[in-house]
């Protein structure tokens, strides 16, 4: 059966509660080696997540969306702050309170940028693109998480045209290091 694709506020929800569902497993298993694995398994999904937003949702946004500017620089913004914690998360060991402390710090900072982004930006999203617009953004969207960087870059751009140039080549590059150090993607 041939399904219609979604739309990128629908892609985007779902990448919301997929990366939520990891969070809650984060939060009730204590066995160390299996966290780091989650941990891992919630970067690379929200690295991934990110890098689609930043090629198409924000710009977009800016674009059509009343004070669109000042709300995608807000949500670049708490990309910057997820970013950096989770790049102290890739250095810290896995068994001590820091690493508990940083993951808590990133979940509290991850939904809250979800309430954001769900209760204000993507409805006005809906709002003022029509279907097809919105099913084409969610298409590329979709394509450029599967292109994108799988570990945290917080000094790599994120705005047109440089992220779009440079993501692919980080994305690649990181898989390679994946696959070399066993790390699963």
């Amino acid at each position: 059966m041939n399904t219609p694709h979604k739309d990128i506020v629908d892609d985007i929800i779902t990448d919301h509660r997929e990366v939520e569902d990891i969070f809650k497993e984060l939060e009730s298993d204590h066995d160390p080696a299996t966290r780091r694995q989650l941990v891992e398994h919630a970067i690379t999904e929200l690295v991934r997540h990110s890098v689609g937003e930043e090629m198409y949702l924000y710009p977009t946004a800016r674009r059509v969306v009343p004070d669109g500017d000042k709300i995608a620089d807000h949500e670049l913004h708490e990309h910057a702050e997820a970013e950096e914690i989770m790049k102290k998360i890739e250095k810290t060991d896995d068994e001590g309170a820091e690493f508990d402390k940083l993951v808590a710090e990133l979940i509290k900072e991850i939904r809250h940028h979800i309430e954001d982004e769900e209760g204000d930006l993507l409805p006005k999203l809906r709002k003022e693109c029509t279907v097809e617009e919105l099913t084409e953004l969610g298409q590329k969207f979709e394509t450029a998480k599967k292109l994108a960087p799988t570990r945290p870059h917080p000094s790599a751009p994120d705005k047109p045209p440089a992220n779009k140039i440079l993501g692919p080549g980080v994305g690649l590059i990181d898989r390679m290091r994946d696959a070399l150090s066993g790390r699963n993607t």
